[in-house]
């Protein structure tokens, strides 16, 4: 690989996509970057980030309790029970995946 392509990769490739290797080569491009090889890809993140202006965006949590959360799968439950009587698959499965999604964001707030 050419310099020319290798910029090019760091252009098209987000930071937090790109392994420590590349990370190492875009950091050395930085003159206020120092101790570059002894960095991990963490540290090498924070300080590319600083170096370039870059804000981290929040991590977004879930928004509702584990309570409000099981409050709404008690009503795709419903839902779903009404579809299975009615002899409606699909909408029985679309209920079945949203309480699956339900369960997976209790066990993540939780």
């Amino acid at each position: 690989m050419t310099d020319e392509t290798t910029e090019k990769e760091h252009v098209k490739k987000p930071l937090d996509k790109m392994t420590v290797k590349e990370l190492r080569e875009v950091a050395m491009e930085i003159p206020e970057i120092t101790g570059v090889h002894g960095m991990n890809k963490a540290e090498l993140l924070v300080a590319i980030k600083a170096a370039k202006g870059i804000e981290d965006e929040p991590v977004h949590k879930a928004s509702a309790t584990v309570s409000e959360l099981k409050n709404q799968i008690k009503g795709y439950k419903e839902k779903r029970a009404s579809a299975l009587q009615a002899k409606d698959a699909k909408m029985a499965t679309i209920y079945r995946r949203r309480i699956s999604r339900l369960k997976k964001k209790t066990r993540k707030v939780a």
